[in-house]
């Protein structure tokens, strides 16, 4: 006989087990991730190319891939707030149709500054793909497991990065660089058919809505529609500047210094993925090496995602993400001394791509966990935009340094360099956030509401 218990709609999510019908929903925000990941980086993989057919020196492409960041920085933050108002799905569906457009019109671009342009319009959607696919795997996940589902649908963003790589040394001998574009372009536009059939909006989203029968639809299609009381989240308490709440309530800290980490791991990731292939071909790689290299450096952090995910579930997350990025230091540093050996190169990108940017993907996973419902995709969408601050920077960076004559050993020094201010922050969160929020463990004793105990002043 079935329990007559009825559970509020968190508690139905958080409670039972994870649905097929959410395992699909968050497979799916993995394969939009994995495109995300390839149409970021295609610009890398074909840059040595056109600066061969165009004839032009390699530091002047730092605005190019600049520009494509400068748009994922304001689509971030322009779709993670309509994302909040409007609604996930729409915002989502949105972003691909923006991004598979600009990745189509790419090969039409004749010169640097028209595809400065045409990768600034790529980069809108690209940003503002992300705050909606995490959130919506977030909001459909249970809150026990919800770093390490989100942590495994955000690999698909690496691992759209390695099948790219791998694509592109294939398809630019054949076919040119264009059809890198082309195959970017086309992919999106094939999946959302089913993204709009089999993806809905997210179940806490309409919670806030207070949308009861798009609700009861959902749960029913999670197979645990008798089990919610029809009785709608409280209302949070929002403002009418979002982004003043992301200062509120016990969240400054937090928020800050999620910022300054990601602005540091993005800086990072962006200089090695877009000059990995530059400095390797002019070591004397070929075209396909050196894009082989880049996509060693996104398997790793295929890897490590998962792996540092699990070790941080044991061991605490700021020690295992600091640990990393600071032995990720060390591996980045190898880089710039493989020179034309590839075994050295291979292996040295790998573990950087495990160490470093693996935790930079722990790092924006456990940000869906800081932010409340209602202030989830805004939260996001700020923090990824100011993250492309640092990718903005990365490339550019590059670009100076390699146009000031200095060496590519001194250059992934650099970069090494980064990853360990990444690793002090992340220290600071462990001491200023996490002991803050272990603390509140102790609360419901001595009297604290449900409510007060999961305010979000820490991860």
């Amino acid at each position: 006989m079935k329990s007559a218990v009825k559970l509020d709609l968190e508690s139905v999510i958080d409670s039972r087990r994870v649905s097929r019908f959410q395992i699909v929903i968050m497979a799916l925000c993995a394969l939009v991730a994995m495109m995300d990941g390839f149409d970021t980086q295609s610009i890398a993989f074909v840059a040595p190319e056109i600066v061969t057919a165009w004839r032009i020196a390699p530091s002047t492409f730092g605005p190019v891939f600049g520009s494509g960041l400068l748009g994922g920085l304001i689509g971030a933050i322009l779709f993670g707030g309509a994302g909040d108002r409007f609604g996930r799905k729409p915002t989502l569906l949105l972003a691909v149709l923006l991004f598979s457009i600009g990745s189509l019109i790419t090969p039409f671009a004749a010169s640097i500054p028209s595809l400065i342009a045409v990768r600034f319009i790529t980069g809108l959607g690209l940003g503002g793909a992300l705050p909606s696919f995490i959130s919506l795997t977030s909001e459909y996940a249970p809150k026990r497991a919800r770093s390490t589902l989100v942590g495994l649908m955000f690999c698909g963003f690496p691992l759209g990065a390695v099948i790219g790589g791998f694509a592109s040394a294939k398809l630019i001998p054949s076919f040119g660089w264009a059809s890198v574009f082309v195959a970017g372009g086309t992919l999106p536009m094939l999946v959302m058919p089913f993204f709009m059939a089999f993806v809905p909006e997210s179940v806490r989203f309409l919670g806030l809505k207070r949308d009861h029968a798009a609700i009861s639809n959902v749960l029913r299609r999670m197979d645990c529609a008798g089990v919610w009381n029809g009785e709608f989240p409280k209302p949070a308490h929002q403002t009418r500047a979002p982004i003043a709440s992301l200062f509120k309530e016990g969240r400054a800290v937090g928020t800050v210094l999620l910022w300054i980490t990601l602005f540091l791991s993005l800086l990072m990731t962006y200089f090695l993925v877009n000059w990995i292939p530059v400095v390797a071909r002019q070591s004397g790689l070929g075209i396909e090496s050196a894009v082989r290299a880049v996509s060693m450096l996104n398997l790793g952090a295929f890897a490590g995602c998962m792996v540092l995910g699990w070790l941080a579930d044991r061991f605490g997350t700021a020690r295992v993400i600091g640990c990393a990025f600071t032995l990720g230091a060390v591996a980045i540093g190898l880089i710039g001394h493989a020179g034309g050996v590839l075994v050295l190169l291979y292996t040295s990108t790998f573990v950087a791509g495990f160490l470093s940017i693996g935790a930079q993907m722990c790092t924006v996973a456990l940000c869906a966990n800081f932010y409340d419902t209602f202030l989830r995709a805004t939260g996001l969408g700020w923090s990824m935009g100011i993250s492309r601050i640092g990718a903005i920077a990365g490339p550019v960076l590059g670009g100076m340094l390699l146009g000031a004559g200095v060496a590519p050993p001194t250059l992934f020094i650099v970069a090494g360099v980064i990853s360990l201010g990444a690793a002090i922050t992340v220290f600071m969160i462990g001491h200023y956030v996490l002991r803050a929020r272990a603390s509140l463990a102790d609360l419901p004793s001595k009297g604290i509401s449900n409510d007060e105990l999961h305010r979000p002043v820490g991860y």
